[in-house]
């Protein structure tokens, strides 16, 4: 069969009736075939090198038109076959995101956990201290701890201008460096919360601690299990905190899910071994009040 003759304007439709834009689409291997034509190498009919089959078409397909919008395969061969491909790689390494290094994702979770950490210990502190307030049938220095003197017009810890001492297992003997702040140190105790009534001789003042009844040791005994809470809430709150640091890290693109995931439960890790320091606090304090 031999073709018309052909100009870079004619409608595809006028080589052949039925020679489409959708009759022209490539085969799998990459040849092209049209209604009543042999099977022929594209790229050798845009070159027009086919001519045992009649078909001369030549450089005029590279150039190929229609009025009524059917391909036109600007650039040859490659640019006919791979236009659509390389736009869709375009888009999907747009949406490629980075991820952070062990490094970074090391980093950051050296900052949030110290950080973390730090206010935990603070919490163990305040619930050793408020543990020792809670007056108990011996005598402590520690039960001193949280009282503050007024000393020439700022407050100051008791501890820091006197020193304190147990003579016996009843007594507590506070001898202050400056005797002129006896009257001062006597007001203090008496205002404070450990409920127990100063004797000043002028020299020293002592502190008898009176033996508890069964019913006040009950009594403390849910006094230290309420500080026990209090202390566990202090660090979840803490726990809580951290892990909404690492989301919003994860919202800045900075981390992924999964490292988020991996942090926290290392973050609970820690958070479990300070929850046990507590409850090892509460036992020591409980032995202390229920021993006679």
């Amino acid at each position: 069969m031999a073709l018309r003759s052909f100009s870079p304007a004619a409608s595809a439709r006028s080589v052949h009736p039925s020679l489409t834009a959708a009759s022209l689409l490539p085969s799998r291997t990459g040849s092209i075939r049209a209604p009543g034509f042999p099977l022929y190498s594209l790229s050798l009919i845009l070159q027009g090198n086919i001519h045992g089959g009649n078909i001369s078409l030549g450089k005029h397909m590279s150039s190929l038109s229609s009025s009524s919008n059917y391909v036109r395969p600007q650039e040859g061969a490659n640019a006919f076959f791979s236009s659509h491909l390389v736009s869709r790689n375009s888009k999907r390494r747009a949406r490629v995101l980075r991820c952070a290094t062990i490094e970074e994702i090391e980093a950051e979770k050296s900052v949030i956990e110290k950080d973390a950490k730090e206010r935990m210990d603070k919490t163990i502190e305040t619930v050793r201290a408020s543990f020792n307030a809670v007056r108990t049938g011996r005598a402590n220095p520690s039960m001193l701890d949280r009282v503050e003197v007024e000393y020439y017009g700022s407050p100051v810890s008791l501890k820091s201008i006197a020193q304190i001492s147990t003579p016996d297992g009843s007594t507590l003997l506070v001898q202050p460096y400056d005797k002129s702040s006896l009257k001062a140190v006597e007001k203090a105790i008496v205002s404070s919360d450990i409920g127990l009534t100063p004797n000043n001789d002028g020299e020293v003042i002592r502190l008898s601690i009176p033996q508890l009844t069964s019913e006040r040791r009950k009594e403390l005994s849910k006094v230290v299990a309420k500080l026990t809470e209090e202390g566990k809430v202090a660090v979840r709150n803490i726990r809580r905190d951290a892990i909404k640091a690492y989301e919003k890290l994860e919202k800045e693109k900075k981390l992924s899910e999964d490292n988020v995931k991996d942090l926290s439960s290392d973050l609970q890790k820690v958070t479990d071994k300070y929850m046990k320091k507590i409850e090892t606090i509460q036992k020591q304090k409980e032995k202390e009040l229920l021993s006679v």
